[in-house]
């Protein structure tokens, strides 16, 4: 019995060890056989269904191997290029007799792109987004992308419930109309904003920091940033971030910024989760060179953190960039500072140590400036502190990176280094991505004294691409009128100094509250002065004449006292030294004729 038993249990061993064998030594040995057997000699390719494309191009794609010949592993090569090129929806080889026969199916042909139902969305700006082109050559996948990348472009502008449907009619001769039906809904907007873990500021205060904001139903149509962005999210999430460093707490977290749609409000609740730490306050400040002949002496006084002080990490930044730019005035072009911190976690202060070390000496060889359309070149390289040929600075060029993104100009800006010609030489890239300058507003109201009235103003932030501002104003009202015309450049005579001038006529007719009639026309000049890179100082001088017309019982100052009359000063009396401060230097009414008319000059600098 046991003999039996064993010899069973032998023989149940050895089927199982040998169907495992067979099973996995076929499929390990079939595979390659299969995969890339050698095909019939080929002596010619043939091509069928082609109509646009060349034959001798698609033949181009499938070459012989080193031995001449063309096997199974070149000729699916060949398919899978075919393929790639996006112009044939199928590539199907068959080999007869020697001759290999290609035939394709090509894609059709775009005719027009279409969209229907797209309202706050322009259709310039919808082919600007997709990739599909007119009498370029359709690829489903392609059409999948654009769909997605429509549907993309309504969510950035707050319109979640979007669909898009894309539609393919096919016309003659291979060629089709790509029609997107687009259903844009309605805007989703943010209703509540929730901070959780502040304890230091309220939540109404962090919701001065952040862009995004709330809708308020009153002035939903005058609002931009409650519509729910993810982008302006993240932003946001670098915003708190930055102000709680500002304000000493180093350990600060952002942990989440969650956006939940409540169907209920019609619209998202987005949710920061802060860990806020404690609060550290500046202990020790020292400054250390190891640059010869550098003495910390001379960049103590650009310290902006002192002890006492509630840390700031913006404070310290500036003060390395400070320090940097006064060691390349010291004739220490490649002179690096760096910030080291020590915290003191029982006194909850941090020792600051600014040490000067020598760095790499490393030059600039290119700026290269790409992205420009309407802006100039010079109004790009102006906000530079270094030039080709330079020493290479981060810390400058960490500020032309921060005074391009403060023009306004440009909606994106990015400063990237490459490798030049040599070890020594570096490529500035400079990309940036424009943006719309200009603006049109306008504007109404009513008050008791001057009545209804409204603005118009059509404003230019980069006029002709040359960095100037330029404005027209015309205000018109129940007892009021007037022009403006405002004109600044801010690099005059390619210094940093902003120079413009206002040229404004002003007409107040009498009401309840004036009896008389004023008309006002004259200019002033501005002069503008950076004084540091957050600092500047105006000087402002103006002149205008103003003419009163009194009205009919003021006539020839029957209502007036004659002592008062005759303090007035007459024109060959009146002064014209300006002043420097405010209030203005002085003003003097001229004289009241008898035909009811009178003069006032103003010349003054504030």
């Amino acid at each position: 019995m046991k003999f039996r038993r064993w010899l069973i249990r032998g023989l149940g061993l050895a089927c199982l060890i040998l169907g495992g064998s067979l099973l996995s030594g076929g499929v390990v040995s079939l595979t390659p056989r299969i995969a890339y057997a050698q095909a019939p000699s080929v002596s010619s390719i043939i091509v069928q269904g082609n109509q646009r494309v060349e034959s001798d191009t698609i033949r181009s794609y499938f070459r012989p191997g080193p031995n001449g010949q063309l096997d199974a592993f070149q000729i699916d090569e060949g398919v899978k290029a075919l393929i790639s090129t996006g112009l044939f929806q199928e590539v199907r080889p068959t080999i007869q007799g020697g001759r290999l026969t290609i035939t394709v199916v090509e894609n059709p042909v775009i005719n027009r792109i279409a969209f229907e139902g797209n309202k706050k969305v322009k259709d310039d700006q919808l082919k600007a987004e997709i990739q599909s082109k007119e009498r370029g050559t359709l690829s489903r996948p392609v059409v999948q992308a654009d769909t997605a990348r429509i549907v993309e472009v309504y969510r950035r502008s707050g319109r979640f419930d979007v669909r898009v449907e894309p539609k393919i009619i096919e016309l003659p001769n291979n060629r089709v109309d790509l029609v997107f039906e687009i259903t844009e809904g309605v805007k989703t907007g943010v209703r509540v904003i929730e901070f959780v873990g502040n304890r230091a500021y309220s939540s109404y205060r962090l919701k001065d920091v952040i862009k995004t904001s709330e809708t308020n139903p009153l002035l939903a149509f005058l609002q931009t940033g409650d519509i729910y962005d993810p982008d302006r999210i993240e932003a946001d999430r670098e915003l708190l971030r930055r102000f709680y460093l500002k304000h000493g707490f180093i350990d600060v977290r952002i942990v989440s910024a969650l956006a939940e749609y409540d169907p209920n409000r019609r619209g998202f609740v987005i949710t920061f989760t802060i860990e806020e730490g404690e609060q550290y306050r500046v202990g020790a400040v020292d400054v250390q060179s190891t640059v010869r002949s550098l003495d910390p002496a001379l960049l103590r006084v650009k310290l902006r953190v002192y002890p006492g002080d509630v840390y700031n990490a913006e404070a310290v930044e500036k003060t390395v960039e400070d320090m940097t730019i006064e060691a390349s005035r010291q004739g220490f072009a490649f002179a690096t500072v760096r910030p080291s911190a020590t915290r003191d976690a029982q006194t909850r202060t941090v020792n600051l140590l600014f040490t000067i070390t020598e760095g790499q000496r490393v030059y600039i060889e290119r700026i290269n400036i790409r992205g420009n359309i309407r802006t100039r070149d010079y109004v790009i390289r102006r906000e530079f502190d270094i030039a080709e040929g330079d020493a290479y600075n981060r810390a400058l060029v960490n500020r032309a990176e921060r005074r391009l993104k403060n023009l306004g100009y440009f909606k994106n800006v990015k400063i990237s280094t490459e490798p030049g010609s040599a070890p020594d030489r570096v490529v500035l890239n400079v990309d940036i991505e424009e943006q719309s300058t200009g603006e049109f507003s306008v504007s109404g109201g009513y008050s008791t004294a001057d009545g209804f009235m409204g603005e118009v103003s059509v404003a230019e932030r980069n006029l002709l691409g040359r960095g100037l501002y330029g404005k027209i104003a015309v205000q018109y009202g129940q007892y009021t009128k007037g022009a403006q015309l405002s004109f600044v450049d801010p690099y005059f005579l390619g210094y940093r100094v902003a120079a413009g001038f206002d040229v404004f006529y002003r007409q107040q007719l009498p009401t309840s509250y004036v009896s008389y009639e004023t008309d006002t026309v004259g200019f002033s000049t501005r002069l503008g002065f950076t004084l540091r890179e957050d600092l500047a100082f105006q000087l402002r001088y103006s002149l205008y004449q103003q003419k009163i017309v009194l009205a009919p019982n003021l006539t020839n100052c029957n209502n007036i006292n004659p002592d008062f009359v005759n303090t007035f000063p007459t024109p060959d009396k009146f002064g014209t030294t300006p002043a420097l401060t405010p209030p203005p230097g002085f003003a003097g009414l001229a004289n009241c004729y008898a035909d009811g008319e009178a003069s006032l000059a103003v010349k003054s600098a504030v």
